[in-house]
């Protein structure tokens, strides 16, 4: 199995980390959170020759969601995840566009709905799904357990967490999955999040202001994670 890299592509005025998760081997990626600017990305996939399988997305925010129906199009490849539970949010995207004067975004709906204990997939490469609801409530994480790393969209950030303000949101469930889904992946993983600098869940659990009203700790992974990132793929 080659060693699972990770690029970022900044998109749309909130500057959220659309992630295109590849194997520098064979070539064969996903996009996560194609959330608006798909120009962008696809140059960007062509310029690095990548061969794209899936479209994740995490959850059904305008900014995560947004670029998925185009991409999709351009593709021609499926759009996988969040849990179903988004459907309002995936049904809104338009609006909720209009609401920030963006333009180009698009309602999407998904060709397979994810629900905690599934599995996703690309060549050799494997990610559990969690369901972590709280920042919006069909939210989804991507983990992969070979080589330490998750994707946790907008549940957890570098010294911060998701909001909890948007409709779907709650605090206190997006504690809870915090507690019950990020916390026990394991010190060493690292991540990638929705917005902002990646960080190690290690590092969040000890450092994080806002997690001071979790009171489980984490647990230790099974080694440092390998996994590669970039601003750019």
């Amino acid at each position: 199995m080659g060693m699972l890299q990770a690029g970022i592509i900044p998109v749309t005025p909130f500057q959220q980390n659309c992630t295109v998760f590849f194997d520098p081997e064979t070539q064969e990626g996903v996009v996560v959170d194609p959330g608006g600017d798909v120009p962008l990305i696809l140059q960007a996939i062509e310029k690095s020759g990548l061969t794209i399988k899936e479209i994740w997305l995490t959850h059904g925010h305008l900014d995560h969601a947004g670029g998925a129906s185009e991409l999709k199009q351009a593709l021609g490849v499926q759009v996988v995840g969040p849990h179903q539970d988004d459907l309002p949010l995936l049904q809104r995207i338009e609006t909720q566009a209009a609401t920030y004067g963006i333009s180009g975004l698009r309602n999407v709906l998904p060709d397979r709905w994810l629900k905690d204990g599934d599995k996703v997939s690309f060549g050799a490469h494997e990610f559990e799904v969690y369901h972590a609801p709280g920042h919006a409530p069909g939210h989804v994480i991507y983990f992969n357990r070979a080589q330490n790393f998750a994707h946790l969209g907008d549940v957890l950030f570098n010294g911060s967490i998701g909001r909890t303000d948007l409709p779907g949101g709650n605090h206190q469930q997006l504690l809870d999955s915090i507690r019950d889904k990020v916390l026990p992946l394991g010190d060493d993983v690292g991540f990638i999040c929705g917005h902002g600098p990646g960080s190690r869940i290690g590092d969040e659990r000890r450092n994080n202001p806002f997690l001071q009203e979790i009171r489980a700790g984490g647990t230790s992974g099974a080694g440092k994670s390998g996994v590669t990132t970039d601003r750019k793929v």
